[in-house]
């Protein structure tokens, strides 16, 4: 797949780039190069690999799932205009 001067300019246009016709040239290349490595992508062959989130491989660590108030209330209200009793005060705004 090649990348022509015209699509790269409506590339460019959709992403708002403010483009030269020297670098719309030079960006033509790039993006060519780009979807060549990408088509050598489609010829490794990957049968019996699973897949995977990350090359290492890992486990996400685990928490007991418990329900706390998160031992932060004082902090949170701190920067509230207005509280009371561990809650943000609120002007009324229906009557």
């Amino acid at each position: 797949m090649s990348v022509d001067l015209p699509t790269v300019k409506r590339v460019a246009h959709l992403a708002r780039i403010k483009l030269s016709d020297e670098e719309t040239e030079g960006l033509r290349e790039e993006l060519n190069a780009i979807l060549g490595f990408v088509e050598q992508l489609g010829e490794v062959d990957v049968t019996g690999v699973e897949p995977m989130t990350s090359v290492t491989a890992m486990r996400l660590k685990a928490r007991q799932d418990e329900v706390t108030d998160g031992g932060k209330v004082d902090d949170i209200v701190a920067n509230a205009p207005a509280s009371e009793d561990h809650y943000f005060l609120v002007p009324k705004v229906v009557e």
